[in-house]
């Protein structure tokens, strides 16, 4: 006998239901199909389960498509580690298909860019080169670039069609493996935006502030009219900036609207490692509050972003 005045609930008068007649977040039709040995891309996409990032991979690829077919923007705001993770080739035969129609990049996706068209390879192991104080010290990386910035502002063009010039010009061995070159080729707009000491080609002498200053505010401009575009049915990537492509995405939204352009019903997402405060709010969320989607995505971009590309060309039959 229980000490305690308080008696347990009786439950013999609960009410219950039968379970076949309940909603249900998740049926056994969407789930994923095991995988046959020798079956198609197609045939493996078709057969993930049709549940939570799976299903909205699908969807984002399906807005993408529309994208296209809508002649909207489709714009790739990519940092440096998916340059270093061996993506451009991927993002090149997105921009040659028409499936990314502008990119935008901080400065450290333009240098490392730079360097795997210069030589075809790139990222430095900054531990062994910093206690020596050679960090970042490479001479033609940082030459070669303050000379296209410098010509850049000379011309009043902007940092990523600068240095896609340039690499024009010389035409280095891994041109073809090179995002600004490419993209330069295929007269595919490339907006690059720095902070000043950001990045290694700052810190050299040849650096050239005001040319750095102007060239990327050129580019700032640009990407405003480009995101003009992404009205009804465009679609913005962020690959991998945690911090300045979040933010300057951002105030590109408020420019174009704020100029009396309209700029509702397209569609915006984040991949990354984490979830993290600038991509989720900046990029996720309030650029579409009120009319578009937004999607985050957490994983390694050497597999997402394949994953994606293999997405939107499993179902496209323009090609």
């Amino acid at each position: 006998m229980s000490r305690y005045s308080k008696e347990p609930l009786d439950l013999s008068e609960i009410r219950t239901y039968p379970l076949k007649s309940r909603p249900s977040k998740v049926s056994a039709e969407d789930f994923a199909r095991p995988i046959i040995q020798d079956s198609s891309l197609k045939a493996f996409l078709d057969g993930l389960p049709n549940i939570l990032a799976a299903r909205e991979l699908k969807e984002l690829a399906s807005l993408i498509r529309d994208g296209k077919g809508k002649a909207r923007a489709i714009v790739a705001g990519i940092g440096g580690h998916v340059i270093k993770t061996g993506l451009g080739p991927v993002l090149i035969d997105l921009m040659r298909r028409g499936f990314i129609t502008a990119i935008a990049m901080n400065g450290s996706a333009m240098i490392h860019d730079f360097e795997i068209a210069l030589v075809g390879a790139t990222s430095e192991d900054v531990d062994a080169t910093l206690g020596a104080g050679q960090f970042g010290m490479a001479e033609d990386t940082g030459r070669i670039i303050n000379e296209a910035t410098t010509r850049g502002a000379d011309s009043r063009i902007g940092l990523g069609e600068a240095v896609g010039r340039r690499l024009a010009e010389d035409a280095p061995p891994f041109a073809q493996s090179s995002v600004l070159a490419m993209a330069y080729e295929m007269r595919v707009p490339v907006t690059v935006h720095v902070a000043i000491g950001t990045d290694i080609v700052h810190i050299h002498q040849t650096a050239n502030g005001a040319a750095i200053g102007q060239t990327t505010h050129q580019d700032f401009l640009l990407l405003c009219s480009i995101v003009r575009d992404l009205d009804d049915g465009g679609v913005y990537l962020n690959l991998g900036s945690a911090v300045i492509l979040p933010e300057v995405f951002l105030k590109t939204v408020t420019v174009a609207r704020n100029l009396g352009f309209p700029l509702s019903n397209f569609a915006t997402a984040n991949f990354d490692f984490i979830q993290q405060y600038r991509p989720l709010t900046n990029v996720v969320k309030r650029p579409v509050a009120g009319g578009g989607r937004g999607f985050s995505f957490i994983g390694h971009h050497e597999l997402l972003i394949p994953l994606l590309a293999a997405s939107i060309l499993a179902r496209d039959s323009s090609d």
